[in-house]
């Protein structure tokens, strides 16, 4: 990771107002015409000369899309297994000082949430915990994966950071995909963000993924939480961790997600709005950027908004998502957050096939 982290340094300190300011629209034309773009070129397409052209870029997107995925679409459904947690994160709705309904599924009421889901047609599960060690400890989480593993294809997590060890011993147990998300690159903003547990480590999560992927994990699903920082700033960041990990790992696969902050318990007031047309140019940029690489979004985001990003990038939706434990049989806590597209599972899959697109829910067979 030091590669990545002297890196990271050098783009941390670079003055992106002056370059995003410098670039024209040809040096944008120029960029559509390359072949592999490098973080120069990413930070082209961001700049405000690229804002006339997005349609163009979209329409580049979209080819690339259909090139590297065809007309497909993976479909997956979370599961939240807890919602204690022990981390002091200002903007989330799982912050231990929170007074909201905490709990914990069982290994009775889990079989019941895996069996709900499967029989909607669900194939694809990720399995999520709030940061508490103490109350979802690691061997509480290998359990959960085992009654999962008897309903689902491919079991993914996302959780609090893990060590080598910790990582390993989930893959042989099934686990692989991780999606761990540095919420923001911004060393400074993130110490004010995080003010207390063991999120609150900024570099033992961003190594995160490199530990889990050096350790037999076999996807990765990187993120930010689009406005806590500077949107152009964190997207840039994470699309050129995004790229260090596939020069890395080039036979593991790579996704993207780009949630939108939204309301939850607590007074966090965010300092930046993502309004859809910058966060369509996001999609569209990364998309170019990185063609092979997934784009996931979630239910945060609206139903319509979903549907037309499709045919721009996007690769991977969640379906029927409760935020809540126990959501999917009898809810035993408070939402993490509130959710905008509230389709079912049967609705979202009817919809995609109106769009000319094929449902994907099993592409993953663990032996």
């Amino acid at each position: 990771m030091d590669d990545f982290n002297n890196n990271l340094k050098y783009w941390l300190n670079y003055n992106f107002e002056k370059s995003l300011k410098s670039f024209t629209k040809d040096d944008v034309l120029k960029v559509l015409n390359k072949g592999d773009l490098e973080p120069l070129d990413l930070l082209t397409l961001l700049s405000p000369a690229s804002d006339d052209l997005l349609e163009e870029l979209a329409i580049r997107a979209k080819a690339l899309t259909i090139r590297e995925f065809g007309k497909t679409v993976l479909v997956y459904s979370p599961i939240y297994l807890s919602n204690h947690c022990n981390n002091r994160c200002v903007y989330c709705g799982f912050n231990k000082d929170n007074s909201i309904k905490r709990s914990r599924l069982s290994s009775y009421e889990l079989e019941n949430e895996c069996l709900k889901l499967k029989q909607e047609g669900i194939r694809h599960i990720l399995l999520l915990t709030g940061g508490d060690r103490v109350k979802s400890p690691i061997k509480y989480i290998k359990e959960s994966i085992k009654t999962a593993k008897k309903y689902f294809d491919s079991i993914s997590i996302e959780m609090y950071s893990m060590s080598n060890r910790e990582y390993k011993e989930l893959r042989d147990l099934g686990v692989h995909n991780v999606t761990i998300y540095q919420e923001t690159y911004n060393m400074n903003l993130y110490k004010k963000l995080h003010l207390y547990g063991e999120k609150s480590d900024y570099n033992f999560r961003l190594e995160a993924p490199k530990r889990a992927l050096s350790n037999g994990i076999k996807s990765i699903n990187l993120g930010v939480l689009l406005g806590l920082g500077d949107p152009i700033i964190d997207f840039f960041m994470a699309s050129i961790h995004s790229l260090y990990l596939f020069k890395m790992y080039p036979h593991a696969d790579l996704t993207m997600s780009l949630p939108r902050i939204k309301s939850s318990s607590g007074n966090f007031k965010q300092e930046y709005t993502i309004d859809d047309r910058l966060f369509t140019k996001l999609i569209v940029v990364f998309r170019l950027f990185l063609p092979k690489a997934g784009i996931s979004l979630s239910t945060r985001e609206s139903s319509e908004l979903r549907d037309n990003l499709l045919q721009l990038g996007v690769t991977k939706i969640s379906a029927g998502s409760k935020t809540d434990v126990g959501g999917y049989t009898k809810s035993k806590s408070d939402k993490q957050f509130e959710i905008s597209d509230n389709r079912s599972i049967f609705e979202i899959d009817s919809r995609l096939r109106d769009l000319g697109y094929q449902p994907i829910y099993k592409d993953w067979v663990t032996v």
